[in-house]
């Protein structure tokens, strides 16, 4: 696959780099180009990201923060057994702990919510970091409303972390989680004042919960692009072959037809 010229591999974490280094030195440079290219692609183009995934897996798959990459690339194309897999692989190689929430979020994308419930349970949840906790809290509260127990996925996510004033990385998909949950069970006021608690924690618009919002309170929003495509469409028409004298339209004569 195709690479820009101005993407050199320098630009990957040096953690990652220095993994690459048990590589040949130009293998190890083909490799950093086409990881750039996973994380550059990864949101905006998940099939592209996947594809230059594939790429680096080809050239060097015994290297973990590879199979990493093409497991992200991999979940965020919705191939969830493909990402599981890799996840593992990486897993394995590291002993890193970190994935488990994102694995476990596989595990529901294969429609086993009772799987990732009970890797939510598992010993390994103690060994992740607060924002790990936190993620796999909200894999537990999805899993919960896949399987239809609102009341639980609400309980699931009522936490310290969430009761807590200071803002987070996580704060507001956590708060975004409480109020669609909320929401989801008829509880619409509260469901408006967590929104509204999502949108002063969502800095970096992580989320969409101003439009969440914006819906509880009537707000409708309008395409200024499509209003005016409207209003053309109901202009009238324009006189066709005809003169305009004194404001009044006027077949033109025949001799100016010709």
């Amino acid at each position: 696959m195709p690479i820009p010229e101005d993407v050199t591999g320098d630009e990957i974490d040096k953690d990652v780099r220095q993994e690459l280094q048990s590589l040949p030195k130009t293998l190890a440079d083909d490799v950093a180009r086409n990881l750039v290219m996973v994380a550059r692609l990864l949101d905006e183009d998940p099939e592209g990201a996947y594809g230059y995934s594939r790429v680096a897996l080809r050239l060097a798959s015994r290297v973990a923060a590879v199979r990493e990459a093409a497991g992200f690339a991999a979940y965020a194309s919705q191939k969830y057994g493909e990402a599981l897999a890799e996840f593992r692989a990486a897993k394995r190689m590291t002993g890193n702990i970190d994935l488990w929430p994102v694995m476990a979020d596989c595990e529901r994308g294969l429609g086993r919510p009772e799987k990732a419930l009970d890797m939510a349970g598992a010993p390994e949840v103690h060994k992740l970091d607060k924002a790990g906790q936190v993620e796999m809290r909200l894999v537990a509260a999805g899993a919960r409303r896949d399987m239809g127990q609102l009341d639980a996925a609400i309980v699931t996510l009522q936490s310290p972390e969430l009761a807590a004033n200071s803002v987070q990385p996580w704060t507001a998909r956590l708060r975004y989680a409480y109020a669609d949950a909320l929401l989801a069970a008829g509880r619409e006021s509260e469901a408006r004042e967590w929104f509204a608690k999502a949108v002063e924690a969502d800095r970096d618009g992580s989320t969409d919960a101003s439009d969440r919002l914006a819906e509880l309170d009537g707000v409708e929003f309008v395409d200024a692009m499509v209003e005016d495509e409207d209003d053309e469409a109901q202009a009238p028409p324009k006189a066709d072959a005809a003169e305009v004298e004194d404001g009044v339209e006027v077949e033109a004569d025949e001799d100016d037809k010709d």
